[in-house]
C-alpha cells in the first residue's frame, strides 16, 4: 500500500480519493475550499493538508483532478505547489481534462526535478467515479505508468498507456469528440420520434438493441425525454473540453465540423441558463427551438 496525496475534491475527485482509502492506501487530501476537505475527512477518515505542498510531502503518488490548465499549474508550481513537496522518484498523476501542451510541459518540469509525471484524464462521469468504474487514458513514460497502474486501479475499470506525454489528453479529446456527436444525434432522434407521434421510449427500447445503441442512449434517453438535466457532466465543462479539442485540431490540421457545430449548440444552452445542466441538455435546446423560447 502507498502514501498518496489527492488534490481537488470536486464531483470526480471526492469519490476517487475515497476509493484509494478503501483500497488500503494512506491518503492526504487538499481542496481549494477547505470545507469540502473537512467533509471528505469526516467521511473517509483520511487527513487533509493546508497546501498542495503539504499534501504532497511524503507521498509516493500525487493525484490531481482540477478544472483546467491554469488550475493545474496553480496547484503544481510555486512555493506551496505540489512539486515543491514531492521527493525525488515520486510520481504526479494528473486526472484533469487539460491540454496536451500542459501535460508535456509538466512532464518536462517533473523530469528536471527528478519526479515522474503521467497525464491520466478519465471518462465515466460522476457515476463512474462513485462506482470506481472509470476509463483512464494515460500518457507518459512506461516505467512511471507501471508504478502508477496498481494505484489507480482503485477507481478504474479500464486503463492503458496510450503513448508519450500528452497522449492521454489526446485520447480524451477523441472521447469528447465522440460524445458531442452522439448526444446531438440522440437529441435529434428523440425530437424526431416525438414529432412523428411515436412512443419514444418504446422506440428507444427497440433501436437500442441494434446498431444505434450507445452509452448515451442507454443512460440518457429517458432523462432527455423527461426534460431532466440537473445532474451529470456540466455544459460549462463540456465547452471547456471541446475548446481544447478544437484548438488541438487547428494545430494538427483536422477538420471537426460536427464538433464545431455542437460546441456552438452548447453555447446556446448556456444562453438559456443551462451552464450547469448535464450535456444531454442539447435536447432542451431543440425543444426551445421548436417553441421559439429563445
Amino acid at each position: 500500500m502507498a502514501n498518496v496525496a489527492f488534490i481537488g475534491l470536486g464531483v470526480m475527485g471526492f469519490p476517487m480519493a475515497g476509493h484509494l482509502v478503501k483500497a488500503g492506501h494512506t491518503v492526504t487530501v487538499w481542496n481549494r475550499t477547505p470545507a469540502k476537505a473537512d467533509r471528505w475527512v469526516e467521511q473517509h477518515k483520511g487527513r487533509k493538508a493546508a497546501t498542495p505542498k503539504e499534501a504532497a510531502t511524503g507521498a509516493e503518488f500525487v493525484m490531481a483532478c482540477v478544472g483546467n490548465d491554469d488550475d493545474l499549474r496553480s496547484v503544481v508550481y510555486g512555493e506551496t505547489g505540489a512539486f515543491a513537496g514531492m521527493a525525488k522518484g515520486a510520481i504526479f498523476v494528473d486526472h484533469t481534462t487539460a491540454s496536451a501542451d500542459v501535460a508535456r510541459e509538466l512532464h518536462a518540469r517533473a523530469k528536471e526535478a527528478g519526479l515522474g509525471f503521467v497525464d491520466a484524464p478519465v471518462s465515466g462521469g460522476q457515476a463512474g467515479a462513485e462506482n470506481g468504474q472509470l476509463t483512464i487514458m494515460c500518457g507518459g513514460d512506461a516505467a512511471d505508468y507501471e508504478k502508477v497502474k496498481p494505484v489507480i486501479q482503485a477507481y478504474a475499470k479500464m486503463q492503458n498507456l496510450m503513448g508519450p506525454p500528452g497522449s492521454g489528453q489526446l485520447t480524451k479529446m477523441m472521447n469528447q469528440i465522440c460524445i458531442a456527436g452522439l448526444v446531438q444525434a440522440l437529441a435529434e432522434a428523440l425530437a424526431f420520434g416525438r414529432a412523428a407521434g411515436l412512443d419514444v421510449m418504446k422506440a428507444v427500447e427497440v433501436i437500442s438493441k441494434g446498431a444505434a445503441q450507445s452509452w448515451q442512449m442507454d443512460n440518457r434517453a429517458k432523462t432527455m425525454v423527461e426534460g431532466r438535466f440537473d445532474f451529470g457532466f456540466a455544459v460549462d465543462w463540456m465547452r471547456k473540453d471541446l475548446g481544447i479539442c478544437l484548438a488541438e485540431a487547428r494545430r494538427n490540421g483536422t477538420s471537426l465540423p460536427v464538433t464545431s457545430l455542437v460546441d456552438q449548440f452548447y453555447g446556446e444552452v448556456q444562453q438559456m441558463g443551462g451552464n450547469r445542466w448535464d450535456t444531454s441538455s442539447l435536447m432542451a435546446r431543440l425543444e426551445a427551438k421548436k417553441t421559439k423560447a429563445y
